[in-house]
């Protein structure tokens, strides 16, 4: 590790390369494994520029209003806060989300979710697929994107929430595709009488055991949502949920795709097996080689 001096304290006294050799090692020292890319991309933050901008222009000397926001947002991420809140955006998709503390942050895994829903729907078939647990709105927005046929319903029992989901959808220019219903599960679909109708359910709802809670990294465990990822004792609780209300509105031949956790796939194929009108219809794998995704279809009636 480079032996450096402190960022100067003193008004206008540092220059960009100095501030960038500082934020990365004060997140190494922090445990950060990413710090040399992560001081990159705060100071191209803070400074609004293009990050070849950057790497060149390294003997800029900062404002004093600069380097101030810049030892703020380093400061943060010091304290083990996600970059993605503290930046206030994710990717996902192929597309930015706005994302605070309210909402999960997007994970790369959970594209598939919306790759299977896109499987099943060609592009212009006017299906209904509601995504449950919509949180920041990804899985709703992409999925309104690639299939604009779609009727898209989004629920979540979270205001703030839907408000994040609510402004994804708008800066994606499909808000006015979406329908955003706020409560648990299906439970607001109770009103809408789709029975019998919806083409598809998606969702990736809370599945942390209770338990695990506590080993989580502490950019989890201290700053994202924890209604958003514990589901209970099993883990599977939601899941079991999702299926027993799915009854009622899933079309004959219609899925329900749910994310899971690494070792659940044999836990919900009893599950399955336990609820009338189902059968298990594939378990997909991630990158990693984890168990990540069960897709389940209602049996034709």
């Amino acid at each position: 590790m480079d032996a450096v001096a402190p960022i100067p304290q003193s008004a206008g006294q540092a220059t960009l390369g100095e501030v960038i050799v500082e934020a990365r090692r004060l997140l190494e020292r922090a445990g950060i494994e990413t710090a040399e890319q992560e001081a990159f991309w705060i100071v191209e933050h803070v400074l609004h520029l293009p990050l070849h901008n950057v790497v060149i222009d390294r003997d800029r000397l900062l404002s004093s209003s600069e380097l101030l926001a810049a030892r703020g947002l380093i400061e943060r991420r010091v304290g083990r806060e996600p970059l993605q809140y503290i930046l206030g955006t994710q990717e996902f998709c192929g597309l930015e989300f706005d994302v605070n503390p309210a909402v999960l942050i997007p994970r790369p895994e959970t594209e598939l979710l919306v790759e299977y829903v896109a499987q099943r729907i060609s592009v212009d078939r006017q299906a209904t697929i509601v995504d449950v647990c919509t949180g920041s709105g990804c899985i709703a927005v992409a999925i309104a994107r690639m299939r604009p046929h779609a009727r898209v319903i989004a629920t979540d029992l979270s205001s703030p929430s839907l408000d994040i989901a609510r402004q994804n959808a708008s800066r994606h220019a499909v808000g006015e595709r979406i329908i955003w219903l706020e409560g648990d599960l299906l439970e607001p679909l109770a009103e809408q009488e789709l029975d019998g109708q919806v083409d598809v359910i998606v969702s990736n709802p809370p599945y942390i055991l209770e338990s695990d809670w506590a080993t989580l990294q502490a950019e989890v465990r201290l700053f994202e949502p924890r209604g958003a990822l514990v589901a209970g004792p099993e883990g599977t609780e939601l899941h079991e949920r999702l299926l027993q209300e799915a009854t009622r509105y899933l079309s004959p031949g219609g899925a329900l795709i749910m994310e899971i956790g690494a070792g659940q796939a044999r836990a919900m194929r009893r599950i399955v097996d336990q609820i009338p009108g189902y059968r298990f219809h594939r378990l997909v794998y991630d990158e990693a080689g984890l168990e990540r995704v069960v897709i389940v279809e209602r049996v034709g009636i």
